[in-house]
């Protein structure tokens, strides 16, 4: 079971979260602001925060921010605002899912559930072994992605893609596959979803951004 940090300005939201989430036997904390949750997740593990944007003191984007400065600990956003410049703006502080007020709470566990697995997911081949392109260094196990010898700074979101597009090189993959795949299940996202996160990762992989090859019209191959 999953230990959650439920981070909302509004009572009754954290009291409807945390009433399904602990029928399902997760454990859940809450904050009612950004500067309670970066405190609270500097002296506590969880395995995913839940996080509204719009909250007093500081916000859920800043919030976020501080977080990942910490931790790499999965975060789904809550917002009342559903434009896809606020979404996109969240994949790219690299938040893993964001959900649009009002929300089916037995929505929101299956989108936690589906979190926390491919978070915590490794498979043999991963564990085994630290894979070379020329320069560019993938270590699976400890989530390290090397560019010349320099750690690279990827989102949580770049590395699963990154690690999936590595892990079927050479086989070209629809946006559609990738979105299925790397989040997990039907996804609201469209075409400039995948565009956005591959143009991120690109730029953090320097010179090798040329493994990542675009299939006009269709998607991308990590080519080698």
């Amino acid at each position: 079971m999953y230990r959650i940090l439920v981070v909302d300005d509004e009572a009754h939201i954290r009291e409807v979260i945390r009433e399904y989430a602990e029928f399902e036997g997760h454990t859940v904390d809450e904050a009612c602001d950004g500067m309670q949750a970066v405190e609270m997740a500097k002296v506590s593990d969880y395995d995913i925060i839940i996080m509204d944007v719009m909250m007093p003191k500081l916000d859920g984007y800043s919030a976020c921010k501080e977080i990942r400065k910490l931790k790499n600990t999965p975060v789904l956003m809550l917002s009342a605002r559903g434009e896809e410049y606020d979404k996109l703006f969240g994949f790219e502080l690299g938040v893993d899912d964001y959900v649009v007020k009002p929300f089916s709470p037995k929505e929101l566990l299956a989108r936690i559930n589906a979190i926390v697995k491919r978070n915590n997911a490794g498979t043999p081949a991963e564990n085994a072994e630290m894979i070379r392109f020329e320069g560019l260094e993938i270590n699976f196990t400890s989530r390290d992605v090397y560019v010349d010898g320099e750690k690279a700074n990827l989102t949580p979101k770049e590395y699963d893609l990154l690690f999936y597009l590595v892990r079927n090189k050479n086989i070209a993959l629809t946006r559609n596959r990738l979105l299925e795949e790397v989040w997990g299940y039907d996804f609201f996202g469209d075409d400039r979803t995948i565009d956005t996160h591959i143009k991120m990762l690109r730029n953090n992989l320097g010179v090798y951004r040329k493994f990542i090859v675009t299939l006009r019209g269709m998607g991308y191959k990590f080519e080698v």
